[in-house]
């Protein structure tokens, strides 16, 4: 349900930054159109259409499907990393503090009403401080790999679609080909018309597919680099917690 949440914030904050930029600009935008045409005089927006026609609703709609979705999933990803991200020294330095002025109550008070995954681990692991080290050094490590799990939700659909969208591609280039030959059998004659149809779709649904993979690529990128970051300092996070509690357990 968070997650839907995120994404529909997403879309609904897009969607204002949109209107409000072409409701200060429309004049800019209306030369701007003028200016991005082709050769034949048609606008930027109606040619990238056109291609898209082109290249048959067929072989590009999934493509176009796929980025979106990947998009969307990538968008909401870091978005969750980003709420996710706490200064952990600054917590570390809160739970230590509250473990020498009420001990390991207070410091579970200071870790349930900080937010992210660190607190969280801090929490699994101060609440199973009774029942002995070994027991805080399982809970710890076994709920981090819980908490890494839900970072890396959905990812695994942005990659997906990352194979998929060239693939499809390609496919397409292959579909072109072969309408392209089978026109040429059907002519009994080689002439540049008959080809020209089949391979302008190969071409198109290949660089349909490329440029998909590429965007999504990018951004599946970006969001491993925060998930591992996060998971570097959660690990040195929780060695911080276990070495904190070892030094309180001998006092």
């Amino acid at each position: 349900m968070k997650k839907l949440f995120l994404i529909l914030a997403v879309v609904a904050c897009v969607g204002l930054a949109t209107a409000n930029v072409q409701a200060q600009s429309v004049a800019a935008t209306e030369q701007t159109l003028n200016a991005e045409t082709d050769v034949a005089g048609t606008p930027l927006h109606q040619a990238i259409k056109e291609k898209f026609l082109e290249g048959g609703a067929g072989w590009m709609s999934p493509i176009l499907i796929f980025v979106i979705l990947g998009l969307a999933i990538a968008i909401e990803r870091i978005l969750y990393l980003n709420l996710s991200t706490i200064n952990s020294k600054k917590l570390i330095a809160k739970v230590e503090a509250a473990l020498k002025k009420g001990g390991i109550e207070e410091a579970k008070k200071v870790a349930r009403d900080t937010k992210g995954p660190i607190a969280s681990i801090f929490y699994q692991g101060l609440d199973r401080y009774d029942q002995g080290m070994d027991n805080v050094e399982k809970a710890v490590v076994s709920y981090g790999s819980v908490q890494q799990s839900q970072m890396e939700s959905g990812l695994v659909w942005i990659g997906l679609f990352i194979s998929l969208s060239p693939m499809l591609g390609f496919m397409g280039t292959v579909v072109g080909m072969v309408d392209a030959f089978d026109s040429i059998q059907a002519a009994g004659d080689v002439s540049p018309t008959l080809v020209a149809g089949g391979i302008k779709v190969a071409l198109l649904t290949t660089l349909a597919g490329l440029i998909a993979a590429v965007i999504l690529q990018l951004f599946y990128s970006y969001v491993i680099s925060k998930i591992d970051s996060l998971t570097m300092d959660m690990e040195d996070s929780s060695i911080t917690l276990v070495d904190m509690l070892t030094d309180y357990n001998r006092k």
